[in-house]
């Protein structure tokens, strides 16, 4: 059976008595001193030589209150199995008190007795203690967030030489396995209910601890109810929720465009008119620190509408600047092409060689010239021409 120790070493007890016949007596106990969980299973476990010559008759554990005289009360004799509690005793003289699902009942020190087969030669050994304890989590109740939170498995007497830790988080196994468990910077995340245990006693952890953790407003939000474009000179409810610990002590109102508060408390009132639309938000605050919330639009019926008649004169006046502009620029553009094509023709008449040409005084003269230059270039292309 596994056990936890509380003493590393094996101590070895020889109590020597003198035989009648000659020899001695002696014991070793593989411990003497015990830590056991609750709900753990220990045992007591040694050895014993005696005198030659006797032959033993009675053994059996006994525990504190045990009268030599009387030879009472008897705690368990061996062999004895009575289920929970098992004493035994072998012939190579290996003895045995096992106890099971151990209870703060069970904490005594434990001797084992011998009688032989002479009233006078009979043995009681040393005792053999053993301790019950429970793991428990010592932590601050309350952080801080940004803080630092310090959580430690603790028992009243010392387990094994270097036991590993587990922890666990609202039932689920965590990764560390050192202790103390060290949370640094803790966050809202970090609260929660703590345990710990032993491994290989995974089945005996320590009760819960809760953690709390102390933080600033934060995801702060607006609603509005109802929702909507609201008719005139009804109300909305605008409500602030946040998630703070301790929960948030100020709501303060604000509308955008307006350096005072208008309102406070978690839920705010507004009776709808044109003046009261707007933007709005919430601060929440408490003794740790403050957060705003986003804003959100009051908007009252039929306002978009009438504030669009803002917009209807520049839209009417663009319009009828649209009508008599275009048309204007169009004209103009056409007016110019016309220049344009007026210039390129008299361009195309100023590269005739005035030098070489004859003088027209009027302009009969002009066309007959140009007929009769044309005639003489269509007869260098008509073979007709050419024949005759």
């Amino acid at each position: 059976m596994m056990s936890l120790r509380m003493n590393p070493l094996s101590l070895i007890i020889l109590h020597m008595i003198p035989g009648a016949f000659g020899g001695e007596w002696s014991l070793k106990y593989n411990q003497t001193e015990i830590c056991a969980l609750k709900g753990s299973t220990v045992s007591l476990n040694g050895t014993y030589t005696y005198p030659a010559g006797l032959e033993v008759k009675v053994e059996f554990w006994v525990i504190e209150n045990f009268n030599r005289e009387t030879e009472t009360p008897v705690y368990c004799r061996t062999p004895t199995d009575s289920g929970r509690v098992q004493c035994s005793v072998d012939t190579q003289q290996h003895f045995s008190l096992t106890l099971s699902n151990v209870t703060k009942e069970d904490e005594h020190e434990y001797r084992y007795r011998i009688k032989t087969n002479v009233s006078k030669d009979k043995w009681m050994g040393e005792p053999v203690k053993i301790s019950v304890t429970e793991l428990h989590v010592n932590t601050f109740l309350e952080v801080i967030a940004r803080e630092a939170a310090i959580l430690t498995c603790t028992t009243t007497c010392s387990l094994t030489d270097s036991p590993t830790f587990i922890w666990y988080k609202n039932g689920r196994r965590l990764s560390s396995r050192t202790n103390p468990f060290h949370l640094r910077p803790v966050s809202s995340e970090h609260a929660g209910n703590y345990r710990c245990a032993v491994r290989g006693y995974e089945h005996l952890p320590s009760p819960d601890q809760i953690l709390t953790v102390r933080y600033p407003p934060k995801n702060v939000s607006v609603s509005i109810s109802p929702s909507g474009e609201i008719v005139e000179n009804s109300s909305v409810i605008l409500t602030c929720s946040s998630d703070a610990n301790p929960p948030v002590q100020n709501y303060t109102w604000f509308k955008e465009g307006e350096t005072s508060p208008v309102g406070s408390g978690q839920s705010y009132i507004i009776t709808i008119s044109s003046s009261s639309s707007g933007w709005y938000y919430c601060v929440a605050q408490n003794e740790h620190g403050e957060m705003k919330s986003a804003s959100t639009e009051v908007t009252l019926k039929g306002e978009t509408q009438r504030g669009s008649h803002f917009y209807i004169l520049p839209i009417v006046v663009g319009v009828g600047l649209c009508g008599v502009v275009v048309p204007l620029i169009i004209v103009l553009l056409m007016k110019r092409e016309s220049l344009r094509r007026g210039k390129r023709q008299e361009n195309s008449c100023s590269t005739y060689d005035t030098s070489s040409s004859p003088v027209y005084e009027n302009a009969a003269a002009l066309r007959k010239h140009h007929n009769e230059n044309h005639h003489r270039e269509q007869s260098k292309f008509d073979p007709m021409q050419s024949v005759e």
